[in-house]
């Protein structure tokens, strides 16, 4: 299985980019995207960001894969006890 992250690009310099999420900072190639701006959210799989989404996408995305670890610690947590 294939996961393609959405990350916000925070700096670019020359094809690559600095991207974040949760305070970890990563390296990516724009050299799939170069119209890629420092701000906009980009979809990166393996270390290449694959395309543009746009802010509502990426943000409604984002609180998709929040909500899979909550329901993961829950369940962590029904099995411990």
């Amino acid at each position: 299985m294939c996961l393609a992250v959405p990350l916000r690009i925070i700096s670019i310099e020359g094809t690559l980019a600095a991207v974040e999420m949760g305070g970890v900072r990563r390296d990516i190639s724009l050299a799939l995207t170069p119209e890629a701006r420092v701000g906009d959210y980009v979809l990166v799989h393996t270390g290449f960001a694959i395309t543009l989404l746009d802010e509502a996408e990426a943000l409604e995305t984002l609180a998709l894969f929040d909500e899979i670890a909550q329901a993961e610690a829950r369940r962590e947590q029904a099995d411990g006890e």
